[in-house]
């Protein structure tokens, strides 16, 4: 056995789970025209993914806790490959819905089971350089789903985008429960109201609440944006043709897959020289704040460098993830984990739609594309949300908790 053989089943699940939650900013332009979405509806269609994810995150906890990551990720990918097939086979929003849904539900355990997995198997100490790789792999799925998807549709429509996924989706399921072996899981046999205890533990820990709001709006604001409304808005505000929307949206990808590495790589290495881990992850969301002040002002001549830079800084959201890994014992991991995650994605869900029903309160053009007034006022929106709860963590002495 090798640590690889705990890695990379767990990379092509996390590299699914990525493309899956970006596709849509490619895919948007045909399904706006062979559906007549709105803003609102697109937002809606595309976030529902993170509200059946996040939906999920606590009884996955628990079942990550008390029956192990190879089982309930492999378990949870048919899920997700029986969402990929319907989202193909839909007719109208209701089976798109369903599909994204599904999809969502099945690849709720992809990063939250890997978490898991290197907690049982790899030393604390490597967490963040470990789990900054693994999102990585998430990067990988980002490029996948950005000028590759678009050569795709020169070939095939959307339907076909995702029948094929539905595939794919089925193989890495078989790989995880093949390949991923079984350890002992510490407490597996505690009983349901003790799983219930911990759960409470964590959501009355006050370090827990000094991370997870500022956390949430910064890794939720970049996922809502490069998920969706990035492709839209390079297209609109920045005057991008589609190819080119794409090969920007893949080197921003390029530059998120750079930052999921350096970011935890840096981390690591600075908390061995007494540099917190959760301070390293506070100047990267500050600077991914300031990245969004310069977005709202509509810089269209530097859009690619700013959407690069963008994409780098936005990772810094996951460091927090290994920071509350060490702050709990082994066996509180996955719920602390999933906590966060529930909080991430609830607010994932509601900014990505809650951006399109803002965006939608401005006429759309005659060429079908949104205006950029709308962008500007759902962008300085969430950079205010932000700039809250940044304060909240600093007053509240965020960066002097224990095991930072």
């Amino acid at each position: 056995m090798t640590k690889l053989q705990i890695f990379i089943p767990f990379a092509f699940g996390y590299f699914l789970s990525y493309l899956y939650r970006v596709i849509n900013a490619v895919l948007a332009p045909g399904l706006t025209s062979d559906l007549g979405l709105e803003p609102t509806g697109l937002g809606l269609l595309t976030s529902v993914y993170f509200l059946t994810f996040g939906a999920f995150q606590l009884p996955l906890g628990v079942l990550l806790d008390r029956f192990g990551p190879r089982k309930i990720n492999a378990a949870l990918l048919l899920a997700a490959a029986a969402g990929a097939a319907t989202f193909a086979r839909a007719d109208g929003m209701t089976g798109l819905t369903v599909g994204r849904a599904l999809i969502g539900f099945g690849v709720s355990a992809c990063l939250m089971a890997s978490f898991k997995a290197f907690v049982m198997w790899f030393p604390l100490d490597q967490l963040p350089r470990i789990n900054g790789i693994q999102m990585a792999m998430g990067g990988l799925g980002v490029l996948m789903g950005t000028a590759p998807v678009e050569v795709a549709l020169s070939v095939t429509d959307w339907r076909g985008v995702f029948t094929v996924l539905a595939f794919v989706t089925l193989i890495v399921a078989a790989v995880i429960w093949v390949v991923v072996p079984e350890r002992t899981i510490e407490n597996r046999d505690v009983g349901f109201f003790d799983q219930l205890h911990g759960i409470r533990l964590i959501f009355s820990d006050y370090t827990f609440w000094r991370i997870a709001p500022w956390t949430a709006l910064s890794f939720g604001t970049f996922m809502s944006i490069q998920g969706l409304w990035a492709g839209p808005w390079l297209r609109d505000v920045a005057g991008m043709a589609a190819m080119t929307v794409a090969e920007t949206l893949m080197w921003t990808a390029v530059a998120m897959t750079g930052g999921f590495i350096i970011l935890g790589a840096a981390a690591e290495r600075l908390s061995r020289r007494g540099f917190p881990a959760m301070t390293t992850a506070a100047c990267g969301m500050f600077v991914f704040m300031a990245l969004l002040l310069v977005i709202i002002f509509e810089p269209t001549r530097w859009a690619v460098a700013v959407m690069i830079l963008f994409g780098f800084f936005g990772t810094s959201g996951v460091l927090p993830y290994a920071v509350l890994s060490q702050s709990f014992p082994p066996h509180l991991s996955g719920r602390a984990n999933t906590a966060l995650n529930l909080i991430v994605f609830m607010a994932a869900f509601m900014i990505q739609w809650g951006m399109g029903a803002v965006i939608g309160q401005w006429p759309v053009s005659e060429a079908g594309g949104y205006s950029a007034a709308g962008y500007r006022a759902a962008f300085s929106i969430m950079l205010g949300l932000q700039v809250i709860f940044f304060l909240w963590f600093v007053f509240s002495g965020g960066v002097r908790g224990k095991g930072r």
